[in-house]
């Protein structure tokens, strides 16, 4: 999911990670300064329409790089975030790195996450544009609901409940939307999506050039 940045408000403004407040934290993520960067995987790729496995195995050095190379990748392509089928992994796992409509910003893995189905007296929903690694330059107003709670596990197995509000709710659908197949273009008319298409074959270009510039920066 492509990056935003939104209003900020009188609240504990501090970065939650993997859901808890903390009291310091880099602008990079550690893992992003242990992993690799990895090709994004382009709408139209057979890895991106069908479900993901679930993850069975945790705590191994192989899951730990994935989520390393992950972030890093997430960073690169100036996402908000990036499921494993983006990297051509089909895991069901997702990394983010999202603010949400107060300003307060979220980072964190989740492994086999599930979406609560939330009252619909406490929720509403919000028309909104939203982006995608996966569909590089285009961007289309989705309706999405403006809370949403994904329970899963992180990599050692440990059970994770996360909260979003706002956009950092949107990133949560977003996300698990690519683990059972599923791009935000999905939820768009027919029109609406070829216009985001067309937006894409414009854009994408410029897209994976800048890519590569903050790439060759990191010195990847």
């Amino acid at each position: 999911m492509s990056v935003r940045h939104e209003r900020s408000r009188s609240v504990d403004r501090r970065v939650r990670v993997q859901g808890r407040p903390v009291d310091a934290y880099p602008a990079l993520p550690p893992e992003a300064g242990r992993g690799s960067v990895r090709r994004v995987t382009v709408v139209g790729e057979e890895v991106l329409s069908r479900p993901c496995r679930e993850v069975t195995e945790f705590g191994t050095p192989e899951l730990s790089a994935l989520i390393d190379d992950m972030f890093l990748t997430m960073y690169v392509a100036d996402g908000a975030g990036l499921a494993a089928n983006q990297v051509g992994v089909d895991l069901r796992l997702f990394v983010y790195d999202c603010p949400d409509d107060y300003g307060i910003r979220h980072v964190g893995h989740i492994i086999n996450p599930v979406l609560d189905l939330l009252d619909p007296a406490g929720r509403r929903l919000v028309d909104d544009f939203e982006g995608c690694l996966s569909v590089p330059g285009a961007a289309m107003a989705v309706p999405r609901t403006d809370r949403a709670v994904a329970r899963g596990f992180d990599k050692d197995g440990n059970p994770l409940v996360i909260e979003g509000l706002g956009y950092f709710a949107r990133c949560l659908q977003h996300e698990t939307d690519h683990l059972v197949g599923h791009t935000y273009l999905d939820r768009l008319s027919e029109r609406d999506r070829k216009d985001a298409l067309q937006q894409m074959e414009d854009r994408r270009e410029d897209v994976f050039a800048q890519r590569a510039i903050k790439a060759a920066r990191l010195g990847q």
